[in-house]
């Protein structure tokens, strides 16, 4: 049936965002043709959150979207190493309770959250 999840990333600078993935994250890859790179990411997981709650007596909402987090098992030499290899990052890390997170600047596409979880994951190591 399902045999694996294609993430898409959309960029203003698509070149410079496979060059981040290529050469910063170091992520293989194959070229589908043109210089049009489609990335090995490793384990993934999924989940499902809802769009609204109280939680702690805080009500929040959000319209219903789509994101992508990278996962880490330790957050603080990973953000070490990437900065090291150029990476950005828009915050310093912060506890948001089910994980350790901060935010990677993609160049031509954003950012994405990096967060070591606290919680179990749904991959195999």
């Amino acid at each position: 049936m399902i045999t694996a999840v294609h993430t898409l990333v959309y960029a203003d600078d698509a070149e410079a965002a496979r060059d981040f993935f290529r050469d910063v994250l170091g992520w293989s890859h194959v070229d589908a043709g043109g210089g049009w790179l489609i990335f090995r990411t490793g384990p993934s997981e999924m989940g499902v959150h809802p769009t609204s709650d109280d939680r702690g007596g805080e009500p929040w909402s959000t319209r219903p979207h789509h994101e992508i987090s990278l996962m880490c098992d330790d957050i603080e030499s990973t953000v070490a190493e990437l900065e090291a290899k150029g990476a950005e990052f828009t915050r310093g890390i912060r506890d948001d309770g089910y994980g350790l997170t901060t935010s990677l600047k993609i160049p031509g596409a954003g950012e994405m959250m990096l967060y070591q979880p606290r919680h179990p994951v749904a991959f195999e190591r």
